[in-house]
């Protein structure tokens, strides 16, 4: 039941007022001024406030203040415009004549009280996002991503241009809406735009936008997206693809913080702040001339690196994890577990396609298990052990030689093969591997490691179309 506190000194219209309210299963309180109203009641701990504007001592209006977060309706008589205008410039939530209809009055507060009840859940809801999905929505405890959070929250509350790297699917565009959203921009416009996903020929209109006339086919004036997110964040994703002559025009855009319409004379002040993101190497494609030179210094004022998934440890099964918790959610199944198996697996998989790899793997398995626990064949993935396996030499067993610490997955895959190839089959090689021929077949063609001349032990090598082989 929503609780209505009603200020009014008179007496009999309060009364009336009041009756109505309860008639309708208001819960209501009453008093004859403001200083009543503060000295009896919080507040806060109303619903709804409704005032007159003419009290005895202070006017109603002062109780926008003291009563907020809590709405405030104005009451004022009949053909005093000014004061009711006066009331919402001062932040009133609505204002209604006297004497009013008790219609009138009924929808007001039925208005007012479903739009707080919304902005409640609102907020609630962004509360359990926040819970949910981090501030900065992302997960890492290894040093290169507590470095990328250290830097994202001393950068987040400047306007400063930031540029992320990192290659596709470590979360680049993750990290572009924790800049806006610990920003004091949050409240704005983000506005993402994929360089890669626009054709040349529009990107400058999309961008920049145009006027009527300009160019075949512009049968209207056009706002661009970087006026869209005027007031807040422009990220520009997959920047590396930019055309020369876009380049130019982002570079005034950072330099003048003002853009002009294709066909237009007059140039536009915009405030945007720009993120950008690319997984290419910006300044070896600006010694080439492929990329503007004076463009990347402006962008790269601060710069933060993404490291791939393979490279950050235990991080793997953490947002495993908190991954799998979230899809289970989102797909209304489970509660589901990962078996050893498959935690050994994730953790000695390379991860080429990052976190979003990671991701599409979980969904995958979640819908395909059928038991309360996920498995290495669920998750769809080779993996490598990392474990020393004896070899063969001739007819006895060794030890292999221990690889160089540091080596990345595909580096000791290479490292292996090449040393013991000549002594094993390649059934051998991919069991001491933990992977199927067909596998170990793709990665040689993969990695361009090619099969032993002579010494061949088990026959030809599969061709791709083989079944694999058990793991």
């Amino acid at each position: 039941m929503s609780h209505i506190l009603i200020v009014e000194d008179e007496a009999l219209i309060r009364s009336s007022l009041k009756r109505l309210l309860e008639r309708h299963s208001y819960s209501v309180s009453e008093a004859a001024s403001v200083s009543e109203a503060t000295e009896r009641y919080t507040l806060e701990d109303f619903d709804l406030v409704i005032t007159d504007v003419r009290l005895p001592g202070d006017p109603g209006t002062s109780l926008i203040e003291k009563a907020k977060p809590t709405p405030v309706l104005i009451m004022t008589s009949f053909g005093s415009l000014k004061a009711a205008v006066d009331a919402m410039k001062q932040g009133a939530v609505d204002y209604i004549s006297k004497p009013f209809d008790h219609d009138e009055m009924l929808l007001a507060i039925e208005r007012i009280l479903r739009e707080k009840a919304l902005r409640t859940q609102n907020e609630a809801l962004k509360q359990e996002v926040a819970k949910t999905y981090p501030t900065t929505g992302m997960i890492g405890s290894c040093a290169a991503m507590q470095d990328v959070l250290n830097r994202l929250r001393k950068v987040a509350p400047m306007s400063t241009t930031v540029l992320i790297r990192g290659e596709s699917g470590t979360g680049k565009e993750l990290v572009a809406r924790a800049l806006h959203d610990q920003s004091p921009r949050a409240a704005g416009p983000l506005i993402s735009v994929n360089c890669a996903a626009i054709p040349e020929t529009l990107i400058e209109s999309e961008l920049f936008g145009h006027e009527k006339g300009s160019f075949t086919g512009a049968q209207s004036s056009r706002k661009g997206l970087v006026e869209a997110a005027d007031g807040g964040t422009l990220f520009l994703d997959e920047i590396g693809e930019l055309p020369l002559e876009a380049q130019a025009r982002l570079l005034r855009l950072l330099q003048e913080k003002e853009i002009r319409r294709i066909g237009s004379t007059q140039a536009k002040r915009v405030d945007v702040r720009l993120v950008a993101a690319t997984h290419r190497d910006l300044k070896k494609l600006a010694s080439e001339n492929r990329f503007r030179e004076d463009l990347y210094y402006r962008l790269n004022v601060v710069e933060l690196l993404l490291p791939p998934l393979r490279e950050r440890g235990d991080d793997v099964l953490e947002l495993a994890g908190k991954l799998l918790d979230r899809t289970c959610l989102r797909l209304g199944v489970g509660p589901l577990r990962f078996g050893l198996d498959a935690l050994e697996a994730m953790q000695h998989y390379p991860w080429p396609g990052n976190v979003r790899e990671l991701e599409n793997a979980i969904e995958r398995a979640a819908i395909l298990c059928e038991s309360e626990e996920i498995g290495p064949d669920h998750l769809a993935i080779d993996h490598v052990r990392r474990e020393p396996s004896p070899t063969r030499t001739g007819g006895r067993t060794s030890s292999p030689t221990e690889p160089p610490a540091g080596l990345s997955l595909e580096d000791y895959f290479q490292h292996f093969v090449l040393e013991h190839q000549e002594h094993m089959s390649e059934t051998e090689l991919a069991q001491k591997l933990g992977i199927s021929r067909k596998s170990l077949w793709e990665r040689r063609q993969r990695l361009g490691i090619p099969r032993r001349k002579s010494g061949e032990v088990d026959g030809s090598e599969p061709e791709p179309g083989l079944e694999d082989e058990s793991e």
